[in-house]
């Protein structure tokens, strides 16, 4: 199985590179933040191929892009940073398969995938400085957690790290330090759904008309699904629905469907029905989605 790492952020062009931001499938991450306060720093002496030979540092607020980024099981980050058109860096670290970046924490033997096995850290600095790919097809290095703070879902609070890097079986090393304070983690997603006790419908078409409200604590997409049914004499008329509420914290939001029996030979009629309702929406803050779980309860149709 491959390794489960973080992912280098590309945007635009950078999409295409392929030896300088090199890494393993994306772990979940949670949703990109600029950082509130950070710097990345780094150097090499002459003969290093990243750095060139050059000292380079860049401070939250004065590029494009300040942002680190952390797998859910906190086994990997990535810093990202878009300087300029042109010139952007990327930090991947990350624990051996199966254990968490741990802070006061060396790691030790560290390589960039696809080299590094299961049981070694991860390593990888690159980039593009004014067009121009810096990156390695092979490396060995160390880096240290010196702090960490971790939010919800792997999203990285506060980050101290230093890293050193050899590129290319190079024994001329490149070394870096990221100092970043990213935003307050952001809540959780909470979402709840209720279904209105009463109904409508048209007689003789048997068209209904049910709904209910949804509530969220943050803006949400909510996807509704369910089913109506009628137990009659004759028959059993039911009908499927699925709709998109766009919820907003404050207040319920509500949603209605309209909808005609399915089953051939059968029509809604005034009376008791059964509605089987469930939602869900995506966190736009993390990987996760909440879900109320099905729920069943009676409607009263009553003539329109």
């Amino acid at each position: 199985m491959p390794k489960k790492r973080v992912l280098a952020r590309t945007v635009g062009a950078v999409a295409a590179m392929t030896v300088a931001l090199t890494a393993a499938p994306l772990a979940d991450t949670a949703q990109a933040y600029s950082s509130t306060s950070g710097t990345l720093s780094f150097s090499g002496d002459a003969g290093e191929p990243v750095s060139g030979g050059q000292s380079y540092a860049y401070t939250a607020g004065a590029v494009q892009m300040f942002d680190v980024q952390g797998s859910t099981d906190q086994n990997g980050l990535t810093v990202a940073i878009d300087a300029e058109e042109g010139t952007l860096w990327r930090l991947i670290v990350a624990a051996p398969d199966g254990q968490k970046l741990t802070e006061g924490t060396t790691y030790t033997g560290a390589k960039q995938w696809p080299n590094a096995g299961p049981g070694d850290p991860e390593l990888v600095f690159s980039g593009i400085d004014n067009g121009t790919e810096k990156g390695c097809n092979t490396n060995s290095g160390s880096f240290t957690i010196e702090h960490i703070a971790f939010g919800p879902y792997g999203y990285v609070h506060e980050l101290d790290a230093t890293f050193e890097q050899y590129c290319n079986g190079s024994t001329v090393p490149l070394r870096g330090a990221v100092h970043a304070v990213m935003p307050e983690p952001p809540v959780e997603l909470a979402m709840g759904m209720n279904v209105a006790p009463e109904g409508t419908v048209n007689v003789p078409e048997g068209q209904i008309a049910v709904g209910g409200t949804v509530t969220c604590n943050k803006p949400a997409s909510v996807s509704l699904v369910g089913q109506v049914f009628q137990i009659q004499k004759k028959g059993t008329p039911a009908a499927t629905y699925q709709t998109t509420v766009a919820c907003t914290p404050g207040a319920p939001v509500p949603w209605s469907v309209s909808l005609t029996s399915q089953e051939p030979g059968t029509s809604f009629q005034p009376g008791p029905a059964t509605m089987r309702s469930r939602a869900r929406a995506d966190d736009r803050d993390y990987p996760v989605t909440a879900d109320t779980g099905q729920q069943e309860s009676e409607v009263t149709l009553s003539k329109s």
